[in-house]
């Protein structure tokens, strides 16, 4: 007989071994998934897990999907530091993408020097332009930021899919929901040659770090972890919380729409109804996994990245359904909030009473 009873502090050890335990176990069931479809569990758990890194440029194909997860997983772990709980990152990342894509598709004559850096600032601000819209409703009417980013989410694409279907259309397209490619100029640089990495997979790493050392180095950052961990000591403080909302939700949109420009003038090379494959939403498990750490954010991109090339090889060697990329990702999130109980409390096992049926014979 077991039972769960408090620590009474946060175990370090489980801190860390969550994360591992609940991907050992999502393994274990995405096996047992596979092997009741009628594939070998081992084989698909080869394919699915492995066979992505052994292809050729795998590595490269991992950094570029990892890309824009890390940048979202790392602006959602700050705000989840701060106790705001911004989960509209795939809205802010279309906006990114929109606004940059906007501006390169209105310059295609522009330089380099010029238009590029242009459509990185565009993105940014476009992604906070639209984390504000939360961030306002939040300070001023006590609006749930989850309900209102989520909600915002929506009405981006549905901005995105008039745009590329009317005004913005390509002319030479042949019909398709699709603008013109972008300019040269308008591209992100590859910074590795020979292989597809481009100038936005440094980017990620470089936000990471920079993150990193503003919640751990910073003023600001102490405020941020302090309004999300103790409230009233914050308030006793004098911290300003309306203040530090904005702040949390502007630099994760931000990120958020960085990573979307990042997306269409590096990989894509224009805007389509389907820039992302839902990184703003896989964003939120990269942030738990990486245990709301800017680097670790890092590591929890690598995993969901190549949980997105694993689909693609199930898909094409064992005719795997598309959805097998969601059912990983969601039994990872699942096993992972399960397992983190045990940061806070442990399993005991209690032996049952002996019996007292004879005493009295």
């Amino acid at each position: 007989m077991f039972k769960i009873e408090p620590r009474g502090y946060a175990s370090r050890f489980w801190s860390i071994g969550s994360p591992i335990l609940a991907l050992a176990l999502t393994v274990l069931v995405t096996g047992a998934i596979f092997k009741s479809m009628g594939r070998p569990a081992g084989l698909s758990v080869y394919t699915f897990m492995v066979e992505p890194l052994l292809a050729r440029n795998g590595l490269s194909a991992l950094a570029i999907k990892a890309a824009p997860l890390i940048m979202i997983g790392v602006g959602l772990a700050l705000c989840y530091r701060a106790n705001v709980w911004n989960i509209g990152a795939e809205g802010q990342f279309t906006l990114g993408a929109i606004s940059g894509g906007g501006l390169a598709l209105a310059l295609p004559d522009a330089p380099f020097v010029a238009i590029y850096p242009a459509i990185l600032v565009a993105g940014v601000l476009g992604g906070m332009a639209w984390a504000a819209i939360s961030a306002w409703l939040r300070t001023s009417f006590n609006a749930n930021e989850i309900l209102t980013s989520l909600m915002l989410t929506y009405v981006a694409q549905l901005v995105l899919i008039y745009l590329v279907t009317g005004p913005w259309r390509d002319p030479m397209g042949f019909g398709f929901p699709q603008t013109a490619m972008f300019s040269d100029a308008a591209t992100t640089p590859i910074i590795a040659p020979g292989t597809r990495i481009h100038l936005g997979c440094l980017a990620a790493v470089l936000v990471a770090i920079a993150m990193w050392l503003l919640l751990s180095k910073s003023v600001l950052g102490f405020q941020l972890r302090v309004v999300g961990q103790a409230p009233r000591a914050a308030r006793f403080a004098g911290f300003n919380k309306p203040r530090l909302i904005w702040v949390a939700m502007l630099i994760s949109g931000g990120l958020a729409g960085l990573a979307g420009i990042f997306e269409v003038s590096g990989p894509v090379g224009q805007l389509t109804t389907s820039i992302s494959p839902g990184y703003g939403f896989t964003g939120v498990i990269v942030a738990f996994l990486g245990r709301l750490h800017p680097i670790g954010a890092i590591f929890g991109g690598l995993l969901l990245a190549l949980s997105y090339l694993g689909g693609n090889s199930a898909q094409i060697d064992l005719g795997m359904p598309n959805a097998v990329t969601g059912i990983f990702q969601g039994i990872l999130l699942f096993f992972l909030l399960g397992c983190d109980i045990l940061i806070l409390y442990r399993i005991k096992r209690v032996r049952p009473l002996p019996s007292i049926s004879g005493a009295g014979a």
